[in-house]
C-alpha cells in the first residue's frame, strides 16, 4: 500500500513538473474546505461563486467541519488531502477568524497546485508539502464581488478568484509578489527520557483520535502506548488483528499515530480529545 502511494505521487510530480513548465494549466477540479459547517447555506454560496466563473470545473468538497476558527486544524486536514489531487488543483481553504482584518488574501503557487485563502498560516503546511514556489496578496478587484463584504471573504475576495484560476487565469495576474506568507507554529511532539509525548490533533468521524506523533518514528520501537488511563502493548497494522470493541495504536492514512476502537469510538470510550497527551515509551536502543 505505502509503495503503491508513493509511487503514485511520484507520477504525479513528474506530470506536475510538465504542468508547470507549460505555464498554469488547470485540471479542471476545485477543492474546498472550511469551518463554515453544513446546517447554512455559506458553503454553497461559496461554491456557486466558483461555477459563476469557472462553470466547467468539479468542486470537492474536503470538508466543512473544521471547528470554527481553528486554523491549526484546518491546515492540517488541508495538508492530508492536497497530495492526492491531481496537478493543477485549484484548493479553496477559508477558515479565516481575521476576517475584515489587516491580513493579507492569498493565491499561492505551488509545483503542484494553487492555494487559495487567508494569510494567516493555514495555506502554509500545504503549500510545503506541495512544493512551494510564491505567494501573491490578491489585488484584482475587477473578479470580486461587489459589495465586499467585511464577514464573507470566501464569498466575495476567495471564491471568485479561485473560479478565475480554475478557469485558465494565470496566477501571476492576482496581484503582487510577497516576500513570505504566514507561518504556523504546528503542535510537534518531544521527548521526555525514554518516551515521546505527543497530542491529539484531530478526532475524525469515527471517533479515532489522530495524533501528531508520526508512525513511521516510532512503528518499529514501540514498547508502550499510553492513551490517559489506557496502556496498550503494541501498534498493529489493521483492525482486523484485534476483536471487536478493543483499543488499539494504529497507523492511519495521514502517516500518523491513531488510537481507535474497532467498530467503536475511541474519544467516547477514553473519554479523551483533541490536545490530550498521547505518549509513547520507545526500546532503549531507540531512545
Amino acid at each position: 500500500m505505502n509503495r503503491r502511494s508513493s509511487t503514485r505521487r511520484e507520477a504525479d510530480r513528474v506530470r506536475a513538473r510538465r504542468w508547470s513548465a507549460a505555464g498554469w494549466q488547470p485540471s479542471g477540479v476545485v477543492s474546498v474546505l472550511s469551518d463554515f459547517g453544513v446546517s447554512d447555506p455559506y458553503v454553497g454560496i461559496m461554491k456557486g461563486v466558483v461555477l459563476g466563473a469557472a462553470p466547467q470545473v468539479r468542486v470537492v468538497d474536503l470538508t466543512h467541519m473544521v471547528p470554527p476558527q481553528n486554523v491549526v486544524v484546518g491546515a492540517l486536514l488541508l495538508r492530508s488531502a492536497v497530495a492526492f489531487f491531481p496537478p493543477g488543483t485549484v484548493h479553496l481553504a477559508v477558515v479565516d477568524p481575521g476576517v475584515g482584518s489587516a491580513r493579507d488574501p492569498l493565491v499561492v503557487t505551488t509545483d503542484d497546485a494553487v492555494l487559495v485563502g487567508p494569510d494567516n498560516g493555514l495555506l502554509q503546511p500545504s503549500a510545503e508539502r506541495l512544493g512551494f514556489r510564491e505567494a501573491r496578496r490578491i489585488e484584482a478587484s475587477q473578479y470580486f464581488l461587489d459589495p465586499v463584504s467585511d464577514t464573507f471573504h470566501g464569498r466575495d475576495i476567495f471564491a471568485p478568484i479561485a473560479g478565475q484560476i480554475a478557469a485558465g487565469q494565470s496566477p501571476q495576474e492576482m496581484g503582487p509578489l510577497l516576500e513570505s506568507m504566514q507561518s504556523l507554529d504546528l503542535p510537534s511532539p518531544h521527548r521526555e527520557g525514554g518516551a515521546i509525548v505527543g497530542r491529539v490533533i484531530h478526532v475524525d468521524h469515527f471517533g479515532n483520535l489522530v495524533t501528531n506523533i508520526e508512525i513511521a518514528d516510532v512503528f518499529d520501537s514501540v514498547v508502550e502506548v499510553r492513551a490517559g488511563a489506557h496502556r496498550l502493548g503494541r501498534l498493529v497494522r489493521s483492525y482486523a488483528e484485534v476483536g471487536h470493541g478493543e483499543v488499539v495504536a494504529i497507523g492511519g492514512s495521514w502517516g500518523m499515530l491513531e488510537i481507535s476502537v474497532r467498530d467503536g469510538s475511541a474519544a467516547t470510550a477514553l473519554a479523551l480529545g483533541r490536545g490530550d497527551e498521547i505518549e509513547v515509551v520507545i526500546a532503549k536502543g531507540d531512545a
